[in-house]
């Protein structure tokens, strides 16, 4: 049996998870759970990467303790685009901005000034989304910000706390390519964007691909957790190229929902598909693992959710998402619909107010009961993947059934909507699709797990899935064609 430890942080909490392999099964046990939520900082938002880092070490000794110090190797994910800034001695310079602060807005439109929106997607391959690290980078430029005057070297978040973990600083291909910078046709920086952009391409670092032994654990920290140093790995640093690589699928025709904070749906595909089609629907083409592209969109998914939760607490109603989901389930069907890509439902706030705003602005009536609230988002929700299916299909052909990992499939009403709005096969499982990659990704590096087809058999072995048929596809396609029209 081999022991490993997957650091996963999504964007709202973070998990130490230790994986161990017996009888080509994979067992997952937590040690260690964490909020990553961001904080203010100043008039910014930012992410508390120091207390963070601190958690996740507690993890870790606890991992190393409950293996009684018999670990093959350690890799961490996290979410795309955010990054932090090391100076000449490798010093982060000060808290990584969180993708939702407000610095970004208005970006879009001044880069596209010096680069044309369809040769920044040519040169990228990647959909246009305020929160990339190329509007990050390029506001703090135009900002003259101090912090990357002094910068040496800039590593995304997962590479960061690898770096914390053995000292490399480079970063991994999967999360690189989430951030508008990389040439996806070639896998490699932009150098015309960088050009063209003026950005400081001096501060991005060499990168390696998935699965990749960068180094080992560091003495103290060794010391620290009392064990042996082993092998640190850049499984996939990208959670969702993780969550894809655990996908339990067979054969052809699939699709792959990502669902949690965000919804990140698309499907595999040998190489990037940059066309007219890819621009008008604005999907991205992200690297995946073992030479693939994940061919997606981003849908602004169950983060929509979590912000109308949050603001219920403040009120004094603390309801968790089970009740929200019995509440969702009895209101009333098609009340109203939002889109939730919405641009003011990204930043944190008052989201029951933003949603009303919404509802108001197009024509909608305005809701007060948190459970009908809840089932418009839901419902929005899955109308919107709907569409995403039908541009995929006119993109890589037809698709029998789709797979839904992650946090999401908790919300069982929010898959079965997913299957009768969509009208296919849904099947959910498993949650800890990000932590089983992680490590599946690891043992692939070390030799233990021979290739993704086998990494994908273990998972089949390793969880109970969840079926989903559509049962009510005629009334979801009439809300459909109500709000989308006929076609994609």
């Amino acid at each position: 049996m081999s022991n490993f430890i997957a650091v996963d942080m999504g964007a709202e909490s973070g998990r130490v998870i230790l994986g161990s392999f017996l009888h080509n099964k994979l067992e997952l046990t937590e040690l260690g759970r964490f909020e990553t939520g961001a904080q203010p900082y100043g008039d910014s938002i930012r992410w508390d990467i120091d207390r963070i880092f601190d958690e996740i070490c507690t993890g870790i000794g606890k991992a190393c303790e409950a293996a009684k110090g018999e670990i093959a190797g350690i890799a961490v994910d996290s979410w795309g685009v955010d990054y932090g800034l090391l100076d000449s001695q490798g010093k982060l310079i000060d808290r990584p901005y969180h993708y939702r602060d407000s610095r970004t807005n208005g970006m879009l439109e001044k880069v596209f000034a010096q680069a044309g929106r369809r040769e920044v997607y040519d040169n990228s391959g990647i959909q246009f989304m305020q929160l990339n690290t190329l509007y990050q980078i390029y506001a703090a430029k135009e900002k003259q910000d101090a912090s990357l005057a002094k910068a040496k070297t800039m590593l995304f978040i997962a590479d960061l706390v690898r770096y914390f973990l053995c000292g490399d600083k480079r970063v991994e291909y999967t999360l690189a390519s989430t951030s508008q910078i990389m040439d996806m046709r070639t896998g490699t920086w932009s150098q015309h964007l960088i050009n063209k952009l003026g950005l400081p391409g001096t501060i991005l670092p060499e990168y390696v691909q998935a699965g990749t032994v960068v180094g080992q654990l560091k003495q103290e920290l060794a010391k620290r957790f009392n064990v042996k140093p082993f092998a640190v790995i850049a499984a996939g640093s990208h959670d969702t190229a993780c969550a894809v690589a655990a996908v339990p699928a067979k054969g052809n025709n699939w699709a792959y929902l990502s669902s949690g904070t965000w919804s990140l749906m698309g499907v595999e595909v040998p190489k990037p598909v940059i066309n007219d089609k890819t621009y008008e629907y604005q999907f991205t083409n992200e690297g995946g693992v073992c030479n693939t592209i994940r061919l997606l969109k981003n849908i602004m998914g169950l983060w929509i959710l979590q912000e109308c939760r949050r603001h219920w607490q403040t009120e004094g109603t603390d309801l968790n998402y089970e009740q929200i989901a019995k509440m969702a389930t009895d209101a009333k069907p098609f009340a109203a619909r939002i889109d939730p890509n919405y641009s003011e439902f990204l930043a944190p706030g008052d989201m029951p107010a933003k949603i009303n705003r919404y509802l108001a602005s197009t024509g909608q009536p305005q809701i007060t009961d948190k459970g009908q609230m809840a089932r418009i988002i839901l419902e929005s929700l899955a109308l919107a993947y709907r569409q995403t299916i039908q541009m995929l299909e006119s993109l890589s052909g037809p698709i029998n059934t789709l797979h839904v990992v992650g946090g999401g499939i908790k919300n069982e009403l929010l898959c079965q909507f997913t299957a009768d709005s969509t009208g296919k096969k849904v099947i959910a499982g498993p949650v800890e699709a990000t932590a089983m990659g992680n490590i599946l990704l690891q043992a692939m590096a070390l030799g233990e797990v021979k290739s993704l087809e086998a990494a994908r058999a273990i998972v089949r072995n390793s969880v109970n899935l969840k079926e989903y048929v559509p049962q009510s596809n005629q009334q979801w396609l009439a809300q459909y064609n109500k709000y989308y029209g006929s076609k994609a």
